[in-house]
């Protein structure tokens, strides 16, 4: 049993940052180079306007399907590569979660850019390529980077999908473990231990609760303002 004078959520916050680890290296780069593709390459076919619909419906599904999602296919189908209940696959999980409303808020950004810059850039001969990495890519970068910081400030408040997917709700022991042996083991996130402390019948637990929360209210007033001053700075720049 944690006692209030032991408790502390240093251990939420690491955990929290490495599952968002997950998600900067997975849904960032699946979500932008999807958005590109529907975008810029894909067709106006019946399939790819299917498949529009469809991610922009996924990006409303509730939180706790994903979570259902990550222990069916990470814990019970892949649990030999990632440990089965552990902190790969809680980011895994969350890269799902916030994968879709990548994808949406990289194509509102590409859809922004004025045509007028395609075609000057195929004016002089570039290639469709070139185009969109030199000349697309950096107009929507402002709108791209926004989406995505707000993408993982919505993943670092997820409670419900890292419970089912093996965070717990106490202390730690790591020992001399390595680093991919603690990423195939147990973790905790912030909303977790929120959670955790939350449900303590004691006045102590009661206040760490409320400074756990502003801990957690904190960061993401941060990842917003982050975002509104990349966004800010790029709009300028480009």
């Amino acid at each position: 049993m944690v006692t209030p004078t032991l408790a502390g959520v240093g251990q939420g916050i690491a955990g929290s940052l490495m599952t968002l680890l997950f998600v900067v290296l997975v849904a960032i780069p699946l979500g932008i180079a999807a958005a590109v593709y529907l975008e810029e390459y894909a067709s106006d076919t019946r399939l790819n306007r299917f498949i529009t619909v469809n991610i922009r419906n996924l990006a409303g599904v509730p939180s706790i399907v994903y979570g259902l999602l990550g222990l069916a296919i990470f814990v019970n189908v892949l649990g030999g590569l990632t440990g089965g209940k552990s902190l790969i696959t809680g980011g895994l999980t969350l890269a799902i979660l916030v994968l879709p409303i990548v994808i949406i808020t990289s194509s509102e950004a590409l859809r922004a850019v004025p045509n007028g810059i395609r075609e000057a850039g195929f004016g002089i001969g570039a290639t469709k390529w070139e185009v969109v990495r030199s000349h697309v890519l950096p107009s929507a970068a402002p709108g791209i980077m926004t989406g995505t910081i707000l993408s993982l400030s919505r993943a670092i408040g997820e409670t419900a999908p890292v419970l089912l997917v093996g965070a717990v709700t106490g202390l730690l022991a790591t020992g001399e473990a390595g680093f991919f042996e603690q990423l195939q083991g147990r973790y905790t996130t912030l909303p977790t231990i929120v959670y955790r402390w939350a449900r303590l019948p004691s006045d102590d637990f009661r206040a760490l609760t409320s400074a756990a929360i502003v801990v957690l209210l904190g960061v993401t007033l941060v990842a917003n303002a982050i975002a509104i001053i990349l966004r800010n700075r790029y709009e300028r720049k480009w």
